[in-house]
């Protein structure tokens, strides 16, 4: 297994698990990694099973396995910190909101970033919004070679930082910038999750920040409404109006550090005196 894609910042004794999107990579996360690692935090960036290498690989996985990913490093961050928090951008958010509604007791906070139940964004052609026929492909065996192929802009409004990422995605250096297409077969699986966590969200107590792009090219701000008015817990919402899909790295990607650190901060320091008297 490729773990070099990982990455781990030593910080305080509260964690932050981030977690990638479909066909995406760590490296995604990374900067927001850096900025909550400067606030104190200790960070940990996973690999979802079966990304940054081939279609082949990623096929050869399932949501459960993208899921089984995230609970093992979650595992492994609570035996190093004292509260832990888990942030995903895209399907990650969806996997983070997973992993509060299964493990309430592993979970004190979510960031929730650009949350993708379905891909309604205004660059998502017709074929992409169909995506929920695509179970019933694999079942079947259809379109196993077959890939949505990104369009501009890709998730990000930065021109510059979208023609570097755009050329690292289609040159085939998939650690850095993830697989270039949305192979039918992992988003039948993406498809499938996203029904699984739907369904769960009424379990997520641990309270959420939801970030979204008011703009978002992928997916529509309805997938953040439905995170806010369906989890349990707290919420507090970050609009972002000069980005697109990719807020982790694109233009907001200061002030959603920022706040992510705020909010987990808020928690965290809610949560000491309690801990002390018991």
């Amino acid at each position: 297994m490729n773990h070099s894609a990982e990455f781990q910042f030593e910080g305080g004794r509260d964690g932050v698990l981030l977690i990638h999107g479909l066909t995406g990579t760590p490296t995604e996360m990374r900067m927001v990694g850096k900025g909550l690692n400067r606030a104190g935090f200790t960070v940990v960036g996973v690999r979802l099973a079966g990304h940054c290498g081939s279609e082949d690989d990623l096929l050869a996985t399932t949501w459960e396995d993208w899921y089984a990913s995230v609970e093992a490093a979650a595992d492994e961050l609570r035996g190093r910190v004292d509260r832990v928090f888990v942030a995903g951008l895209s399907m990650g958010a969806l996997l983070a909101l997973r992993l509060a509604a299964m493990r309430p007791g592993w979970v004190d906070g979510v960031g929730v970033y650009g949350a993708t139940f379905r891909y309604d964004g205004w660059s998502i052609g017709w074929t992409g919004r169909l995506s929920f026929l695509l179970p019933i492909f694999k079942r079947l065996g259809i379109g196993r070679g077959r890939s949505f192929i990104e369009q501009p802009p890709y998730g990000i409004r930065d021109e510059r930082l979208r023609a570097q990422v755009s050329a690292a995605m289609f040159s085939g250096d998939s650690e850095a910038a993830g697989l270039p297409g949305n192979p039918w077969h992992a988003l039948a699986e993406m498809v499938k999750l996203s029904r699984d966590v739907r369904r769960r969200l009424p379990d997520v107590m641990a309270p959420c920040f939801i970030a979204h792009a008011a703009d978002d090219d992928v997916a529509s701000v309805a997938n953040a409404d439905l995170v806010a008015r369906r989890v349990r817990g707290p919420i507090e919402m970050l609009l972002l109006a000069d980005s697109y899909h990719m807020i982790t790295i694109d233009r907001e990607r200061r002030t959603l550090i920022e706040r992510t650190a705020d909010f987990f901060g808020r928690i965290a320091r809610d949560a000491r005196p309690v801990r002390m008297a018991a």
